[in-house]
């Protein structure tokens, strides 16, 4: 396909998450006016519920810009914000509305329901019908779109089963008895939250325990891990280089993300999921409706009644359930079990296209699923897009 005239903008840029705030400010400082649009912190909005800590240090909580001018630290001293040693979401929204105000004053609120390959460039369909023209296209769309639900449990009502990213208020569940399915830092969280807000909750998992995180005492962390707060003391330096990550064999690559990223939990919510019953080394075999709620059959032959089932079971990567990407388009992408293979400055196999987020963990490894990985994805796609040299090894703190 292809039209005349020149593109509106040089860059579009989907989604007004950390990420897509990042880019904006590195395309911005580089003198690149970028198409900004998308709902401001959206996800961490609707998609996550209130009350919860995130899991990341402080010191790996900001979003990037070009000369930490809108770190945290400067949103805590401008705003007159006390940062404690823990971030609650509400705290990281505000500071993400203040990230969005001076990084894309001029951020369009409208959505993109569709975005197709036109001769040299791309033409973004907007929610109302209108378009936009752009020579290239940074897709900061976040994860809110694969939430991954087991096969077994697909299909059920969604007042009996839903993900944790269907809710930002689990005091819906009050008096309720929940069962919660996973082991990570959602699913604990998910639990310390319906225990405080009076729901009787059993946690149901397939590891032999739960992992827990505990803080290094400060002294140690400079030689410890690294700063990006993301795998343990040895592996955290490692996927703290994404360019490193990148040029390891294919094969080493899984196991050291796995490692990096195993379901595990801020030791800080131990004491808030006492009372709470916890169900180690099982499984949901099936599930189904029965007289109002939901009967579960465990692997281990025991069975539960209980109003609802919460499903903290992660993220199932595949850029093709954004929606907006044509079919055309995405016929030009390559891809590997739903995520994009990406190049120099996160530069997909289509020219001009490019992932940022946890898209681009399968090629930058899994510091990118984080907000910290900003610190290198913002630079780097700015780089890309002006045609500048990107740095032999670049670390994203």
């Amino acid at each position: 396909m292809s039209v005349s005239g020149p593109p509106d903008f040089r860059v579009a840029i989907v989604g007004a998450g950390p990420l897509g705030l990042a880019v904006a400010a590195h395309l911005r400082d580089a003198g690149v006016a970028a198409f900004i649009c998308g709902h401001p912190m959206e996800f961490w909005r609707k998609q996550m519920p209130r009350g919860m800590l995130l899991r990341s240090p402080i010191r790996a909580s900001s979003i990037a810009s070009p000369r930490r001018e809108l770190s945290l630290a400067r949103w805590s001293a401008e705003e007159a914000r006390e940062i404690g040693s823990e971030l609650p979401l509400e705290d990281f929204i505000t500071y993400g509305e203040w990230v969005r105000r001076q990084a894309a004053p001029d951020l369009d609120l409208r959505t993109v329901t569709s975005i197709a390959a036109i001769g040299g460039g791309f033409a973004l369909q907007l929610e109302d019908g209108n378009e936009v023209r752009a020579t290239q296209v940074v897709a900061a769309a976040g994860i809110g779109r694969f939430a991954s639900i087991p096969p077994q449990l697909r299909g059920l009502p969604p007042e009996l089963v839903s993900h944790t990213s269907h809710h930002a208020d689990l005091g819906r569940f009050a008096g309720s008895s929940v069962a919660v399915v996973g082991s990570g830092q959602s699913a604990l969280e998910s639990v310390a939250l319906l225990n405080e807000a009076g729901a009787e909750v059993e946690l149901v998992f397939r590891a032999e325990r739960i992992v827990w995180l505990d803080k290094q005492p400060a002294w140690r962390l400079p030689n410890m891990q690294a700063p990006t707060g993301v795998g343990g003391p040895r592996s955290s330096w490692l996927v703290a280089s994404p360019d490193l990550f990148r040029k390891l064999p294919a094969g080493a690559q899984p196991s050291i993300a796995y490692r990096t990223i195993r379901p595990a939990g801020a030791v800080w919510l131990r004491s808030r999921v006492a009372g709470a019953r916890f169900t180690a080394a099982t499984t949901i075999r099936a599930a189904g409706p029965r007289d109002g709620r939901l009967r579960l059959e465990l692997s281990d032959g025991s069975e539960r009644l209980v109003d609802h089932l919460l499903l903290a079971t992660g993220y199932e990567i595949d850029v093709r359930k954004y929606g907006f990407l044509a079919p055309d388009l995405l016929d030009r992408v390559e891809l590997i079990e739903g995520y994009p293979v990406l190049g120099p400055g996160l530069e997909s196999s289509l020219p001009g296209l490019y992932f940022v987020g946890a898209p681009a963990a399968l090629s930058f490894g899994p510091t990118m699923r984080f907000v910290t990985g900003s610190l290198y994805a913002a630079p780097a796609v700015a780089r890309q897009v002006v045609a500048r040299p990107q740095p032999r090894v670049a670390w994203a703190f």
